[in-house]
């Protein structure tokens, strides 16, 4: 912990706060909300403030999904799209070999179909992200259906096991024909790997598929890194079937049966580079206190983690939800301020990475996003996350910025020497002190420092 900067330290107000679409919240100001040099320095001096230095760098990326600025999309909502990708939208860009905006890869045995993988690959080289892969999803002939066919309707199948060794050849080409892909999740969300007579994820056979695809890209690509197992970290109302009593916070409790497959697969694994895991903050049944309880899981589930491995860890997903009554989507600053509730709890407790799904706003999908939807004419514009994301990625990668919390306080402050990123987490203005403005309701803004 580091005492707060002197309040010599000069600080200028950006102008433009990035609070697009507060008219869509209820409980929103007319009007964008501002933070004062002096209510910044208010929340500086505030000796109930926890100021958390980065105990690693974090690494922003994104994963992109069905629509993500495609080609056949409106030019200019596609050039603004690219724009904000390029300027600090991503330390890194992923894709599927297969589904979620890719087509299949190998209809028939030895019949590859590359094309719309080189155009996302392209993409990723036209806005200077650095490449990663996610190996999921399988074709149809390595599941049971017939070779040259592909049913989307059975796109997250898991592949049978008499093919596993097909997939893990599959996946050893993807990564010779793009060498520009440092980095490989092995499968999504363990997808199809259930074991329905136990009542719980097949792990064992997840894991041998795992240890089939590690052992075949690593036999061609030495160098990639490669990590699993990608299971999802649900949570469940505590005291309930399958609630974990020893993982637990004011958020709930995580699925026992998911943890279970984090302590199979690091046991049994053949190897690994990192650790890969996604979480929603909401139970399943629907219980969120407030925001910054549903970031703490991350926190939380991180510890968990450094328990019991030294790898570095990775949230390929991640879900930030919204109290009720809040509006949720890509226009939400709600679920900006969720989103960055999330990107402050991984920063203190020593996340990696974490891959924001689907970076393009989309109507299906109640969480933030950085551009608006690029299939429309007017798409492609910020949204309220745009500029506080933007700040934050190269600054989180150089691992030099501290997290300001309190437990008194729905107030984030993420600082670093040039600047600071100021949010308000709740639904109600927050007078920090009794000669500043209030800070209003779900309000985000950056705060350049004066040199």
């Amino acid at each position: 912990m580091r005492s707060p900067r002197p309040h010599a330290a000069r600080l200028a107000v950006l102008a433009a706060v990035i609070i697009a679409g507060l008219a869509a919240c209820s409980s929103a100001p007319s009007e964008p909300t501002t933070v004062s040099e002096r209510t910044l320095s208010a929340i500086e001096a505030d000796s109930g403030f926890t100021w958390d230095e980065q105990p690693v760098p974090l690494e922003l990326g994104v994963t992109h999904t069905q629509d993500s600025l495609g080609s056949h999309d409106p030019e200019e909502a596609t050039d603004r799209g690219k724009e904000i990708l390029g300027d600090n939208g991503a330390i890194w860009q992923n894709n599927h070999l297969m589904g979620f905006g890719t087509d299949n890869p190998e209809p028939s045995p030895g019949d590859y179909d590359w094309d719309s993988l080189d155009q996302r690959m392209e993409l990723t080289e036209e806005t200077g992200g650095k490449a990663m892969l996610t190996l999921c999803c399988a074709p149809d002939w390595m599941k049971g259906g017939d070779e040259g066919d592909t049913d989307w309707s059975k796109l997250e199948d898991n592949p049978l096991p008499e093919h596993f060794a097909d997939y893990a050849k599959l996946a050893a080409a993807a990564v010779e024909r793009y060498p520009q892909v440092d980095r490989v999740l092995v499968w999504n969300e363990l997808k199809g790997f259930y074991n329905q007579a136990a009542n719980r994820w097949d792990y064992e056979g997840y894991t041998d598929f795992y240890n089939q695809v590690y052992a075949a890209v690593k036999a061609v690509r030495p160098d990639i890194k490669v990590g699993g197992p990608y299971v999802v970290l649900t949570s469940l109302d505590p005291g309930t079937t399958d609630a974990s009593d020893q993982v637990t916070g004011p958020w709930g409790a995580v699925d026992r049966r998911a943890l279970d497959v984090v302590d199979y697969w690091l046991q049994h694994k053949a190897g690994a580079d990192f650790v890969a895991v996604d979480a929603s903050t909401k139970t399943k049944d629907d219980t969120l206190p407030s925001v910054l309880d549903g970031a703490q899981k991350y926190a939380d589930l991180d510890r968990w983690l450094h328990e019991r491995t030294d790898l570095p860890i990775w949230w390929a997903e991640f879900y930030p939800d919204v109290p009720d009554g809040a509006q949720p989507g890509a226009d939400s600053p709600a679920s900006a301020t969720a989103t960055l509730a999330a990107v402050a709890a991984y920063a203190r407790s020593g996340a990696a990475g974490a891959l924001l799904w689907g970076p393009q706003g989309d109507p299906d999908l109640h969480y933030a996003a950085l551009w608006t939807d690029s299939t429309k004419d007017d798409g492609g514009r910020p949204t309220p996350l745009t500029a506080a994301w933007q700040w934050l990625v190269p600054r989180l990668a150089k691992g030099d910025v501290e997290v300001g919390h309190s437990p008194a306080s729905p107030m984030l402050v993420f600082r670093a020497a040039d600047g600071a990123v100021v949010v308000n987490a709740s639904d109600e203005s927050v007078q920090v002190a009794s000669d500043t403005e209030p800070v209003g309701p779900w309000s985000i803004t950056v705060v350049p420092r004066s040199p």
